[in-house]
């Protein structure tokens, strides 16, 4: 199966919440479309994130979600890949190696230093895709975490 990729537009996110919303269910948090809707839609109009989707059979299958970040020690710019979600029945076909090269090639057209990620250690089918699209894992340095109290995540 080949996945037509592209960005993603405010035209898009009535179908694309639906895959929002599953992924975020996919790591235990509320369903909450509504919410999807306002987040995916405030993010695409005030161009705060990118976001490409795998189109098949005129229906949105997959997307993933980068945030931009900059390196004060590099001085450029990084990208963040903070989503990436395929439906289930569309899974195995390559279309998430699709999306990572659509990332890629933003960090390339936009001159940037890199594209950091992160997943959770039980996922085991990201940390076989990662690996296998030559992202390496970072073990130069910590990764801390601190969280508002008012917050459940």
């Amino acid at each position: 199966m080949h996945a037509t990729i592209r960005k993603a537009d405010e035209h898009d996110v009535n179908e694309l919440s639906l895959l929002f919303n599953l992924y975020r269910i996919f790591y235990k948090q509320n369903s909450d479309l509504e919410s999807a809707k306002r987040f995916l839609l405030e993010r695409i109009l005030k161009k705060e994130s990118i976001i490409f989707i795998a189109i098949s059979e005129n229906k949105i299958v997959g997307f993933t979600q980068l945030y931009p970040l900059f390196s004060s020690l590099s001085m450029k710019r990084t990208w963040q890949l903070n989503d990436l979600y395929i439906l289930e029945e569309n899974r195995g076909y390559g279309i998430s190696k699709q999306l990572i090269d659509a990332a890629k090639q933003l960090a390339k057209e936009t001159n940037a230093a890199g594209i950091m990620l992160e997943t959770e250690k039980t996922n085991i089918i990201g940390n076989k895709l990662y690996p296998s699209c030559d992202f390496l894992p970072y073990d130069k340095n910590n990764f801390y975490w601190w969280q508002n109290s008012e917050e459940s995540f």
